[in-house]
C-alpha cells in the first residue's frame, strides 16, 4: 500500500486500463473503472473493484469529459486518478483540476505537462537547454498565412503536427504550399477531435530516419534515470505498430549520450513520473529531439521485459511520494524484446477499422511471451475508439530469438469474427530487411505495402 493512496480511478479503457488495474491489485490498492455506455461489458469494468458510467459512447462526452471523470472520483471516494495513455493523459487542464480538487494525478504536474506535453513548447525548452531539435515553428502557428511563411523559411517537405498530439494522430506531410493549404484545416480538426485542442505546429520533415525514444523515470527528489531506448521506426501513417529494444543502430556510447540528454530534458523541466523523450536519428547517427510524451507509453512492456522494472508500479510509487529505489548504474539490460500491436482493421482495404463481435480467441503463451489485451470470447469491439485490441510482446536472449518467439506467437494467435492485421504484422517480421535490422520509418511504404499480405506460413 502506498501512503495516502488507497483508491485509484483509471480514466481510460481497454488494455491499458486492465494493465493498471492488475498493477494496483498487486500493490493492494483499490480501483475504480470508468466506462462509456457502449463499454458497459468491457473487461476493465469487470476487473476493477468498482465501475461507474461517465457518459455516452462519444469520447468527448465520456473519456474526454473532465467534469464527469472528476465527479466520478468524488462519488467513488477515489483519492487518485491514473490517466493511462491517450484521451486526457497529456491534458494540462485535467492535471490542474485534479491538483485543485485534492486528487492525486498519477503523472507529471500540470506545469510540466504545459512545458513538455505541448510539443511546440517542449522544443523551445530543449533548444534553450542546448539539445538539438528539428527545425520548425517557434511554438504553435497562428494561422494558415503564418504556416505558409514558416514552411517557406525552413523548406519543404514539412510536417503539420498537433501540439497536444500523440499516437500518430493529427499529423500530415506537405510537400508544397498547395498541400499545406489542404492539410492545415484537416490537421486542426483532427487535433480538436482527438485531444480537444486544435493548436498545431510545423517542423522540417526528415526523410527516412529511425524513430528512437528513451524511457525515463523521475521522482520528486530530483532523481532521474533512463531505462534504455526503444526503436519505434516500424510505423504506418505515423502510428507505431512494432517496437523493439535495444535498437539495432544504437551502440553503448550513443545509448549513454541519448540517455543523458533525456535525463537533462527531464531535469530542465522539473519533470516527475515516467515519461519518454523521442528522437529522430539520421543515417550519420545524429539525433534530434522530436517530442516528449508525459505519460505511460503503449510500448512500455518491452522495456519492462528487458529491465525487469514494472513501470506502472514505479509511476504509482512516484505519485505517492516515494523515492526511486535504484540508481542508473544498478539498472541491468537483459536480452532483446519486441512488441507487435494487434489492430482490428483490414490492411487490404487501406487499414479500414473492423469493429464487431469476437467469436473465438486463442492467445499465445509460453516462455518469453506476454499478451496485453482487454478482449475476450464474445466481446464486441466498439466502433468509437482506437482499433488496437492487443499487444503481443516477446523476449529472448538475442534479437533472432525474440523474432522467432514472435513468429510462433502470431501463428498461435487466433481472433475470429473480425478482420485484424495479424498476417500483415507477420509479413513484416519475416521480411529479410527487418530481420537484418535494415529499416527506417518508411519501411512499410517501401517494403510491405507494394506486396500482398501473406499468410502465417513459412
Amino acid at each position: 500500500m502506498i501512503k495516502n493512496m488507497n483508491k485509484i480511478l483509471i480514466a481510460n479503457r481497454g488494455e491499458i486500463a486492465v494493465r493498471i488495474i492488475r498493477a494496483c491489485k498487486e500493490m493492494n490498492i483499490k480501483t475504480v473503472a470508468v466506462y462509456s455506455d457502449i463499454d458497459k461489458d468491457a473487461l476493465h469494468t469487470r476487473l476493477a473493484d468498482e465501475a461507474i458510467c461517465i457518459g455516452p459512447a462519444a469520447a468527448n462526452k465520456s473519456y474526454l469529459d473532465i467534469k464527469n471523470i472528476v465527479e466520478a472520483a468524488y462519488i467513488t471516494g477515489s483519492d487518485s486518478i491514473h490517466p493511462g495513455f491517450g484521451f486526457l493523459s497529456e491534458n494540462a487542464e485535467f492535471a490542474k483540476i485534479c491538483e485543485e480538487s485534492n486528487i492525486k494525478f498519477i503523472g507529471p504536474s500540470s506545469k510540466a505537462i504545459n512545458l513538455l506535453g505541448n510539443k511546440s513548447n517542449s522544443k523551445e525548452i530543449m533548444k534553450q537547454a542546448g539539445i538539438p531539435v528539428i527545425p520548425g515553428s517557434e511554438g504553435s502557428v497562428k494561422g494558415l498565412n503564418d504556416a505558409i511563411i514558416i514552411a517557406e523559411q525552413i523548406g519543404y517537405p514539412v510536417m503539420l503536427k498537433a501540439a497536444a498530439g500523440g499516437g500518430g494522430k493529427g499529423i500530415r506531410i506537405a510537400n508544397n504550399s498547395q498541400e499545406l493549404e489542404t492539410n492545415y484545416n484537416i490537421v486542426k480538426q483532427e487535433a480538436k477531435n482527438s485531444f480537444n485542442d486544435d493548436e498545431i505546429y510545423i517542423e522540417k520533415f526528415i526523410k527516412n530516419p529511425r524513430h528512437v525514444e528513451i524511457q525515463i523515470l523521475a521522482d520528486e527528489y530530483g532523481n532521474v534515470v533512463h531505462l534504455g531506448e526503444r526503436d519505434c521506426s516500424i510505423q504506418r501513417r505515423h502510428q507505431k505498430i512494432i517496437e523493439e529494444t535495444p535498437s539495432t543502430i544504437i551502440d553503448e556510447k550513443l545509448r549513454n549520450k541519448m540517455g543523458n540528454v533525456a535525463i537533462k530534458a527531464a531535469k530542465t523541466a522539473g519533470y516527475t513520473s515516467c515519461g519518454t523523450v523521442e528522437f529522430l536519428v539520421d543515417d550519420d547517427k545524429n539525433f534530434y529531439f522530436m517530442e516528449m510524451n508525459t505519460r505511460i507509453q503503449v510500448e512500455h512492456p518491452i522495456t519492462e521485459m528487458r529491465t525487469g522494472i514494472d513501470i506502472v508500479k514505479e509511476q504509482i510509487r512516484i505519485a505517492g511520494g516515494e523515492k526511486l529505489k535504484f540508481k542508473q548504474k544498478e539498472i541491468k539490460f537483459n536480452g532483446h524484446s519486441i512488441e507487435c500491436r494487434i489492430n482490428a482493421e483490414n490492411p487490404m482495404k487501406n487499414f479500414m477499422p473492423c469493429p464487431g463481435k469476437i467469436n473465438e480467441i486463442n492467445l499465445p503463451g509460453g516462455n518469453g511471451i506476454r499478451v496485453d489485451t482487454a478482449i475476450y470470447n464474445g466481446y464486441t469491439i466498439p466502433p468509437n475508439y482506437d482499433s488496437m485490441i492487443a499487444k503481443v510482446i516477446t523476449h529472448g536472449v538475442t534479437r533472432n530469438e525474440a523474432i522467432a518467439k514472435m513468429k510462433r506467437a502470431l501463428q498461435e494467435l487466433v481472433i475470429d469474427g473480425v478482420e485484424t492485421n495479424i498476417d500483415f504484422i507477420f509479413d513484416i517480421i519475416r521480411n529479410p530487411d527487418f530481420i537484418r535490422g535494415n529499416f527506417n520509418t518508411s519501411f512499410i511504404e517501401d517494403k510491405i505495402l507494394n506486396r500482398q499480405t501473406i499468410k502465417r506460413e513459412d
